[in-house]
């Protein structure tokens, strides 16, 4: 088994780049500079922000004011094709993005690659924005109806339908791939996730709530929404992920009032970390730098999943007829996930100060702690900034155990509608509903599993979509940019 998980980590190390793994005695092996993943997400982004002459950006405001005056109130075209209406389509999408990697995954980031990993996510999340739109807007383009009514697209069909017969085996590629990433990130690790939190939040309270409890309640309330299909799934999306994702928002931003005299040494950390700028010799300036990429990277998709295709499944489903507009709506989910959340999350960990735990004493920040794992970095520093307790449990314990049980349930009832996707392309419309009866118990196994190891295949999984589907876009982006043409997007 150790084998096993040495050629995980090898596996990993090559295609993120940074140290190619580990050899079985535990000693690093070579540095891989050009990792082939970071390369491909990082220039597909460029490339597409560059053909679409800075879109994202330019179209930011009118697609908020957008999904606020329109979507959001219902005036949609009524007799436009989808099922759920475009926010909906945007809460679904943001369901899947908004979970662990915005806590454990920020945590992560930091304390492997350094402060300097944020500014690298904050990258991915620019150039992901591009991707993001020109993905969701074929997705828009070349779905399918099927007899039954539902709304199949994504990546499976604009491969299908936008390219010859002879890329059917990319299509296959991304379908398989998403049922590897939705078992490894988004239903497992979820559910482990949420379950982990409970225990440790109530550990010390009167009524501890052991793993196989919430395993039980997550897996009956995911099976009240999901049974329903993606109307339900959207409908409990468009109402729980807003609230959250703002209050989440604004616990962040008391703590930051708290501790404002640190933030603008936090944003100092981020930049100077990402070019290496607190190393003293060269070679610990580019291994930190390679660091600082690979973890930002990796960890960016992980959140945001821009460029993995996944968010173009739930975009497809939107009721409109303007593949455009609604590739606008999603390059928003990528703002929102990384620029907003992620890095709200991350400002807090680089700014709460107090006295943390470390392998060799003390230390200042809990994100230099080498006893504390990823989301551990995360409680610490929300309990540290918020010293009050309720019933002998911290607070910042409790809103911690909130946040992910809310935010990692989201993901599973985003992440299970991709699934059901990925399989029905692959053996026909009659796996959906037996599909969603495995999720469930897959939902429940997870929560009572050790999985600390299926989280390094995160990595892996993630890339096992995107590189189909950037191929696909890549083969795409004529289209992509013949339908912003068309609707006088570029001129």
């Amino acid at each position: 088994m150790e084998a096993f998980y040495t050629l995980v980590d090898n596996i990993s190390g090559f295609i993120w780049g940074g140290y190619w793994g580990f050899s079985a005695d535990g000693t690093e092996n070579q540095i891989m500079p050009l990792a082939p993943m970071v390369f491909i997400l990082l220039g597909t982004g460029l490339f597409f922000m560059i053909r679409l002459k800075f879109l994202p950006i330019r179209r930011l405001i009118p697609a908020f004011r957008n999904l606020f005056t329109s979507s959001r109130k219902g005036q949609t075209d009524p007799d436009a094709v989808g099922e759920i209406t475009p926010w909906n389509a945007l809460s679904t999408a943001l369901s899947g993005q908004v979970g662990t990697g915005n806590l454990a995954g920020v945590a992560t980031a930091i304390t492997l690659g350094g402060p300097g990993a944020i500014f690298w996510m904050w990258v991915t999340a620019f150039f992901g924005m591009a991707a993001a739109y020109a993905e969701s807007s074929l997705a828009v383009k070349y779905r399918e109806t099927h007899p039954d009514g539902h709304i199949h697209g994504g990546p499976m069909f604009y491969i299908k339908n936008g390219l010859s017969k002879k890329w059917t085996w990319l299509a296959v590629f991304f379908a398989v791939g998403t049922i590897f990433s939705a078992i490894v990130t988004g239903n497992m690790t979820q559910a482990n996730s949420i379950a982990t939190a409970v225990e440790a939040a109530t550990a010390a309270s009167a009524i501890p709530i052991p793993a196989w409890v919430s395993g039980l309640v997550l897996a009956v309330l995911a099976f009240i929404v999901i049974i329903g299909g993606i109307k339900s799934i959207g409908s409990v999306a468009g109402k729980v992920v807003p609230a959250m994702a703002l209050g989440y928002i604004l616990t962040a931003i008391v703590m930051l009032v708290l501790n404002a005299e640190h933030v603008p040494e936090a944003f100092m950390l981020i930049f100077a970390h990402a070019f290496g700028l607190e190393q003293a010799t060269g070679g610990l300036v580019g291994y930190s730098i390679l660091q600082a990429v690979r973890f930002g990277v990796d960890r960016g998709l992980f959140s945001n999943e821009a460029g993995q295709g996944s968010t173009a499944i739930a975009h497809a489903a939107a009721k409109t007829d303007d593949p455009v507009k609604q590739g606008e709506i999603a390059m928003l989910g990528t703002f929102i996930d990384t620029i907003v959340i992620c890095t709200m999350t991350a400002l807090v960990i680089l700014s709460v100060q107090g006295e943390f735990v470390s392998g060799d004493g003390i230390v200042e920040y809990a994100w230099q702690s080498t006893t504390l794992q990823a989301a551990q970095v995360t409680t610490a520093v929300f309990d540290q900034g918020l010293p009050v307790a309720i019933l002998g449990v911290p607070l910042g314990g409790i809103l911690i155990a909130v946040a992910l049980s809310l935010f990692a349930f989201t993901t599973i009832l985003g992440w299970s509608y991709y699934m059901e996707q990925a399989v029905t392309y692959l053996v026909g419309d009659w796996a959906a509903r037996p599909m969603r009866f495995i999720w469930v118990g897959m939902v429940f196994v997870g929560a009572l599993q050790q999985i600390d190891f299926v989280w390094k295949l995160g990595g892996i999984a993630n890339a096992s979509m995107a590189f189909p589907n950037l191929v696909a876009i890549l083969l795409l982006s004529g289209v992509v940019v013949a339908m912003a043409k068309e609707k006088g997007r570029l001129k």
